[in-house]
């Protein structure tokens, strides 16, 4: 029988070995899920409701040990693994406590003597989710999905499958009937098999460009219906009138929040040139005091990135970025120790054409870019094949809703990074991807809207 060995970056250490499960295996537990589905769409409301409290309770009551959980498998620091067990309780009561408003049939009035719009579970989804945020992720498929009936099949990936395990075992002391939430253990190769499946009736993938345009396309094949969140390179506009101090905050936090590995993350950062120089100098110093360090420790900024491959390949993209023209400010040298640590780092003068602008930096590496207007901000902020987040920093809240109306993403924030709120629509568009998680959006995504007509 194959295992997968989870390894910890902060030290390289092996943490445990899970043993992989056959095609045949997989196929066994979907159709569990699916005979679960033929009854558990029959569940009220309340039912559901109760048992996504029950979930949220849990998630509470284990804090420490979720995020010790998460920290070890892929290097977030601690206080950010335990904001984000924290983050899967809110989701759960959101729809624990929302759900009959946001799936209640909608009156239409026609000639009939009664019509209507019904929202139906549809059955088992699929679920393919990435290591970045090996909980939330998860949970923000996985509780609209099944609050509105379906039940759901995650297929987590490899480098934090103790979290995976982690969350079936959470559905189950929560009292979910077995088949409800079901992980996976299984080799990528296997996917195709997976969503070629008969009880397999839709797919959500969040994860990397290639990924998405892989797993669409068998979908398609299908004729299966998916969600897909892929990358981006979120770009953020400081105007002239920023409080310098506020935005290069929010820029350090935003660069080296989760190690640097969201895809939501603030990337590019366009500059007036009016305050290019100080903005400049003053990230600089903040990137430069950010205190990198063992995960587990409290007084750490940031840590590992979750492998060594993936420290390896954005130390490329950044040595590639600097052979283009780009200019290194800051960091951008592997350290000499243990562990998949990368500095913070500063690429400056950055064009577009240079991978630096054009391609996804997934890590603690920041893009800064010069510009004489507002005008030419918002075109080097639209020019980009990703569609994620963006946002705007400014003195002038009017004047900044009037640039993020402009920003061509799924999602535009001012003075605010951007973050996922389970009360508003989260995805992008482009090359991030397409439809919608979360709010009255997500859970419709994955339902029959059913049209209903009484004479």
């Amino acid at each position: 029988m194959k295992k997968i060995t989870t390894v910890n970056p902060a030290t390289e250490e092996e943490i445990k070995s899970y043993d992989r499960i056959s095609s045949t295996e997989a196929k066994e537990k979907i159709a569990k899920a699916n005979e679960t589905y033929k009854t558990w769409k029959k569940t009220s409301f309340k039912e559901r409701s109760k048992l996504m409290n029950k979930l949220a309770s849990i998630f509470e009551e284990n804090i420490e040990e979720y995020a010790q959980l998460a920290t070890q498998e892929m290097g977030k620091i601690i206080k950010q693994s335990r904001a984000e067990i924290e983050k899967c309780a809110k989701i759960c009561r959101y729809y624990a406590d929302n759900i009959e408003e946001l799936l209640a049939d909608i009156t239409v009035k026609t000639e009939a003597k009664k019509s209507y719009v019904t929202f139906k579970p549809l059955g088992v989804i699929l679920a393919v989710m990435p290591w970045n945020f090996p909980f939330y992720q998860v949970i923000r498929f996985a509780i609209p999905v099944v609050t509105t009936g379906n039940t759901g099949i995650l297929k987590h990936a490899s480098n934090v499958q103790g979290c995976a395990f982690a969350l079936e075992n959470a559905f189950k002391k929560a009292g979910f009937p077995e088949g409800v939430f079901t992980n996976l253990n299984l080799d990528s190769k296997d996917i195709k098999e997976i969503i070629e499946d008969k009880n397999i009736v839709a797919v959500t993938l969040t994860g990397s460009e290639p990924a998405g345009r892989s797993v669409a396309k068998i979908a398609g094949e299908n004729l299966k219906k998916t969600v897909l969140e892929l990358g981006g390179s979120d770009a953020y506009i400081i105007l002239e009138d920023a409080d310098l101090e506020k935005a290069t905050d929010l820029a350090t936090y935003g660069r080296l929040q989760n190690n640097g590995q969201t895809c939501i993350a603030a990337k590019r950062f366009i500059v007036l040139e009016e305050i290019y120089d100080d903005f400049l100098k003053l990230f600089t110093q903040k990137m430069k005091d950010a205190k990198m360090g063992e995960p587990t420790n409290e007084d750490v900024y940031y840590g590992p990135m979750a492998r060594v491959d993936l420290r390896d390949e954005l130390h490329e993209q950044v040595e590639k970025t600097i052979k283009e023209g780009g200019k290194l400010v800051l960091g951008g040298k592997i350290p000499d120790r243990k562990g998949a640590y990368y500095p913070a780092t500063i690429l400056a003068d950055l064009k577009a054409g240079m991978t630096g602008f054009d391609e996804e930096l997934f890590g603690p590496v920041a893009s800064v870019i010069k510009v004489k207007t507002e005008e030419e901000a918002i075109e080097l902020a639209n020019n980009s094949t990703f569609g994620l987040g963006s946002g705007v920093i400014t003195g002038n809240s009017k004047r900044g809703e009037n640039v993020a109306l402009q920003l061509e993403a799924g999602n535009s924030f001012v003075n605010k990074l951007v973050v996922s709120d389970p009360r508003l629509p989260f995805g992008g568009i482009k090359n991030s991807g397409y439809g919608r998680e979360l709010s009255g959006y997500g859970i419709r995504e994955f339902v029959n809207i059913k049209s209903i007509w009484i004479d």
